[in-house]
């Protein structure tokens, strides 16, 4: 958004002087760039501000309030059906009515104030104007705002409703290291969580589901609190991860629209007014948010064009009476990210139950990164979680995984693995130095012979499962190899055994029946 001193450049000298003369500023400039530029500095001294704000109406206060819970903006004919219209008029007109001192509406209050602007910005639906509040006011405005401090939804947690304490973590970051090796492997079978694909699409980690190689770089190498602030500041100021989409348990569908940042910004507000470090009732906030504010997302309250469907049995969910299945649900799925980002602790009543309660507390990891695995001669070996992401990341492409547990993962170089890394431009020596190096040099020497001969020659051995058919006498199989089903026989085993081609039994059995010889199937 614009910020104070570009917003008056906007305006005439007169206009310029009306702002100065309600915030009871002596301006000695007489152009509007050194008026603008005298107004700007005198504008964001928080003492002025605490006097401007100090004696607005309660209507303009609340207009003030509605934009900071929207990140400073709003569409101005929402804005404009709540708090009213700006009077247009030229400057002869201005000067001869003085709006300024008989405001008709909150806006026109804010308005004459520098309070409020109006401006275009590109959205979704194209370009759209807003009401909007300087952004270097913003912080300003917010501080003071906090001072005064609207009690805040909601009420502290019974000990009943944080019996069960889940701290917040980064195991974000791991999971995050998995899905990116898994996409590099092509690895089909992974199940991964969507809010993971979109997470890392808006740090543009991701693009179009493909690893950016510089990015991921970069994430990789950052220090693990780096990586997950780098989440974080993806995540807050993301168009694209959309909560309310992403909630498991609901369908939406149709072309209809919402703005999960500017949603997402208006919660996050809500919780910031909150207590730091103390649990709060996680019910209790949802009370109080559906009974005070609860058209957080909806603009002008409507409840019934969004088409949405409950999942597990395809009811459609309108009206307000659906409010905690669909709102609720996104409050909720807005404080279990900020928990996966290591900026809230959870807590509930039961153990199996839903979660009752949480706090801001934000993630420090405590224990040191572990720079060493130990390997095994059949070429396994498990990386632990604090292992460096990007060593563990380039690891994985050279193994087939198995299932990880306890926070470690369960890797197994095989033929086929490294068959796939070559086939990705990776190559077995690289692979054994970085054993190497973080095995202190204590790769089994088996294993170190077996990457070498692999790299020089490939498989030298293979493992098969084989249809093999088996006579009483080696005549059969001459008399088979010159029948219609010969092409359905592979490698002789020995004379009274063959390997039958892939999906040919039936085939084979047939022709067999043609000879007057009945098989069986073992």
């Amino acid at each position: 958004m614009p910020d104070l001193y570009h917003t008056l450049l906007k305006y005439d000298l007169g206009h310029l002087k009306i702002i100065s003369e309600l915030w009871g500023l002596e301006i000695k400039s007489r152009d509007v760039d050194s008026t603008a530029e005298e107004l700007c500095d005198s504008l964001q001294n928080l003492q002025a501000v605490r006097d401007t704000i100090d004696i607005l109406p309660t209507e303009a206060r609340s207009a003030l309030n509605s934009l900071l819970e929207t990140n400073g903006k709003i569409e101005w004919g929402l804005f404009a059906r709540k708090f009213g219209e700006i009077r247009e008029m030229g400057v002869s007109k201005r000067d001869r009515e003085t709006p300024h001192l008989e405001p008709t509406s909150p806006a026109e209050i804010l308005f004459y104030r520098a309070l409020l602007a109006k401006a275009f910005f590109d959205s979704e639906k194209g370009a759209q104007e807003y009401a909007y509040i300087p952004d270097d006011l913003i912080p300003l405005i917010s501080r003071e705002n906090h001072k005064r401090n609207v009690e805040p939804f909601g009420r502290r947690a019974t000990p009943t409703e944080k019996s069960f304490e889940y701290p917040s973590n980064d195991h974000i970051l791991d999971g995050a290291t998995t899905y990116l090796a898994a996409l590099r492997v092509n690895k089909r079978d992974f199940q991964f969580d969507p809010r993971l694909n979109a997470l890392l699409t808006g740090a543009k980690i991701l693009k179009k589901n493909s690893p950016q190689a510089e990015t991921v770089k970069g994430f990789l190498a950052a220090s693990r609190t780096e990586a997950l602030d780098a989440l974080y500041k993806a995540w807050i100021d993301s168009q694209s991860f959309d909560e309310l989409r992403l909630i498991p348990e609901i369908i939406c569908e149709g072309e209809w629209t919402n703005s999960p940042r500017e949603t997402r910004h208006v919660i996050l507000n809500f919780l910031k007014a909150l207590p730091e470090e103390k649990w709060w009732s996680l019910p209790a906030f949802l009370h109080d948010l559906k009974t005070k504010h609860p058209d957080f997302q909806r603009a002008a309250g409507d409840y019934d064009s969004w088409f949405i469907k409950r999942k597990s049995d395809g009811q459609y969910l309108r009206g307000f009476a659906h409010w905690d299945e669909v709102d609720g649900a996104l409050v909720k799925a807005i404080i279990q990210m900020l928990h996966q980002l290591g900026r809230v602790d959870l807590a509930k009543a039961e153990e199996s139950g839903p979660v009752t309660s949480f706090r801001f507390s934000t993630f420090v990891e405590k224990k040191k990164e572990i720079d060493k695995i130990i390997i095994s001669s059949n070429g396994k070996f498990t990386v632990p979680r604090l292992f460096p992401r990007a060593i563990r990341y380039q690891l994985a492409r050279f193994c087939d995984w198995e299932d990880e547990k306890n926070d470690e993962y369960k890797y197994q170089i095989s033929a086929r693995s490294l068959k796939r890394a070559n086939e990705q431009g990776l190559k077995a020596e690289q692979l054994l130095s970085l054993l190497v190096k973080h095995t202190n040099s204590n790769v089994p020497p088996a294993l170190v012979k077996a990457l070498k001969r692999w790299e020089a020659n490939g498989a030298e051995a293979r493992v098969e499962n084989l249809s093999v058919l088996r006579v009483s006498k080696p005549q059969v199989i001459e008399e088979m190899r010159k029948s219609k089903a010969g092409k359905f026989l592979g490698e002789l085993l020995s004379p009274t055994a063959v390997v039958v081609k892939e999906g040919a039994i039936q085939k084979v059995m047939a022709a067999l029946a043609e000879l007057g010889l009945l098989a069986e199937v073992e």
